[in-house]
């Protein structure tokens, strides 16, 4: 009879804590619909696991927390805390009285450790989140709240509150992160409105010349000249604006798909470079190639490596100064990886113009940015060269290191794994 009733009980237990999970659910279904449905699993585990927790026998022993060293409140049992514990986004339970009774470990990332038994409010500092946490506890009612911390660096949280049917009575407060959603939102929203602008420009004028050549310049054929070569320009931008978008979301879309190829560095640099000599010739530039002997092969893809190289000195032509030069060496070294030290190439473009403001090269890599937008576009470029290069070094697994001064021009510096067996010559330190 003894083991019978304590099947019952047992099984209400169950019954009562999966109710109360499926409740907390199901209110936050209904309040964000089918965008919440991660939300709702989560709370479903919790106050679940909350509720059979305080349905069952509390422990007379206070039990430590692992994570922090603290007592802990005996709400809940060292398997329910344990699955709560594994949950990947920060949650917290907090009493009718306003104090933490639990907070897992990703919470302890946003507030920081040691807050059990705790005010929530001397721990939150957000008026939004402590509104919606005061209401849901007196009123039972789930609510929603997001907000921004700034510091270390900024992340946006959204928070949802929820009323557990226990007694006492627990609120539970469950944060997730969506700074990747804003930035990929941000990201979005920016790239659509530059490649838009881009794309505008050029459509515009050619619209108009062609609305020019059909009225007033109909039989004028020397303004049809002038304005034929000027539309063969705009289109020869659209053109590569076209390619550069759409080479760049394919290294996108591969970028998380290592290289497997063994390619000579040297060679790739050495064709980039005669391929862009007749550019450089036309501005009386010099390229200057300095390569050891026996460089070994890199891991990597021959076709990206050179639009690679290719932008990075098209880009030195574009901006070096005129009877100036493109120095480019190639380096054997060492890289601090995750077996250790392992060997790598080298290729350091520089040219000799005007160099970049200090405050702009943490930004050289974003989509459309320039730092002379005029000149850029008389050069034909697109502003997403640097943005290609830096997808290409990250699908390598490279680096990409820019040194700049005002006046003695910019030196971009790349660096690839090299082939493990292939390396035989000394190897000298990354400067």
């Amino acid at each position: 009879m003894a083991r019978e009733s304590a099947f019952w009980i047992d099984l209400r237990r169950i019954l009562w804590a999966a109710a109360a999970g499926l409740a907390v659910g199901g209110a936050v279904l209904a309040w964000f619909g089918s965008t919440g449905i991660w939300i709702a699993i989560l709370a479903v585990v919790a106050a679940a696991a909350v509720a059979g927790a305080v349905a069952g026998r509390v422990r007379p022993r206070a039990e430590r927390n692992a994570g922090n060293g603290e007592v802990a409140l005996p709400i809940l049992s060292p398997l329910v805390r344990e699955v709560l514990e594994q949950l990947p986004d920060p949650l917290m339970l907090v009493d009718a009285g306003g104090r933490v009774q639990f907070a897992n470990r990703a919470m302890w990332g946003v507030i920081g450790v040691g807050v059990e038994r705790k005010l929530v409010s001397s721990l939150l500092r957000i008026p939004k989140v402590l509104e919606a946490l005061s209401r849901t506890s007196a009123s039972g009612e789930a609510g929603v709240a997001e907000f921004v911390v700034r510091v270390p660096v900024e992340r946006h949280y959204q928070a949802f509150t929820a009323r557990v049917a226990s007694d006492p009575p627990v609120a539970m407060l469950l944060m997730h992160d969506l700074t990747a959603v804003k930035r990929a939102e941000q990201m979005r929203v920016d790239f659509v409105a530059n490649a838009s602008h881009e794309l505008r420009t050029p459509l515009a004028a050619v619209a108009g010349f062609i609305e020019t050549l059909k009225g007033p310049a109909k039989d004028d054929a020397v303004a049809r000249e002038k304005f034929l070569d000027i539309m063969a320009v705009e289109a020869e931008r659209m053109r590569r604006l076209i390619e550069d978008l759409l080479s760049l979301t394919r290294i996108e879309l591969n970028e998380h798909v290592p290289p497997r190829g063994e390619v000579s560095v040297e060679a790739v640099v050495r064709a980039a470079a005669a391929a862009l000599s007749p550019l450089a010739e036309a501005d009386r530039i010099a390229i200057k190639v300095d390569a050891p002997d026996g460089l070994p092969k890199v891991i990597g893809e021959r076709d990206e490596l050179t639009q690679l190289f290719q932008n990075l000195i098209h880009n030195a032509i574009k901006y070096g100064r005129e009877n100036g030069q493109v120095a480019i060496a190639l380096r054997q070294a060492s890289t601090t990886g995750r077996r250790g030290q392992d060997a790598a190439v080298t290729v350091s473009v520089h040219d000799d113009g005007e160099g970049i403001p200090p405050e702009a090269i943490p930004r050289l890599t974003e989509r459309f940015y320039r730092v002379d937008v005029k000149r850029s576009r008389e050069r034909g470029g697109t502003g997403l060269g640097l943005a290609i290069v830096k997808h290409i070094v990250n699908r390598h697994n490279g680096r990409m290191q820019i040194e700049s001064k005002l006046g003695e021009g910019s030196t971009f510096t790349i660096s690839l794994p090299a082939v493990r067996n292939q390396v035989d010559a000394p190897v000298t330190e990354v400067l």
